[in-house]
């Protein structure tokens, strides 16, 4: 099961994900909750909760990477728990899948220096295509 709980502040929505992120209803949950927030410009995705992810999960990851840039937002992950951060390694998608810290959140919130843009590497990432 996956439970979403979202925060709205502003232009910015943060979706807090809990529970299994497989093949399934869990999917179809997540790509209407990101779909949702088409008005806003920045969504970011807090994976700390997130138990299990499959293919499905990972896809659909990509998808909503996709889908937020062809429709003028931009896409976050934070906190990916341990093992989303190790198939995002193994898959090679943290370089296309930008990945923010909670910092990154806080200041982008407070006003204070913005993170870096999808397209300025931060250390140790690439800068996406």
């Amino acid at each position: 099961m996956l439970n979403v709980s979202e925060q709205n502040f502003g232009q910015i929505a943060v979706l807090r994900c809990s529970g299994r992120l497989v093949l399934g209803k869990e999917i179809s949950l997540l790509q209407k909750a990101i779909i949702s927030q088409s008005s806003k410009r920045i969504v970011v995705l807090d994976l700390a909760g997130i138990d299990a992810i499959d293919g499905s999960g990972v896809g659909l990851l990509v998808f909503l990477h996709a889908w937020t840039r062809a429709n003028h937002m931009e896409m976050k992950l934070m906190n990916p728990a341990k093992r989303v951060q190790e198939i995002l390694e193994l898959t090679n998608l943290q370089s296309v899948l930008a990945t923010w810290s909670c910092e990154d959140l806080a200041s982008l919130l407070s006003g204070a220096a913005r993170p870096a843009h999808v397209d300025e590497p931060q250390a140790g990432r690439a800068a996406l295509p």
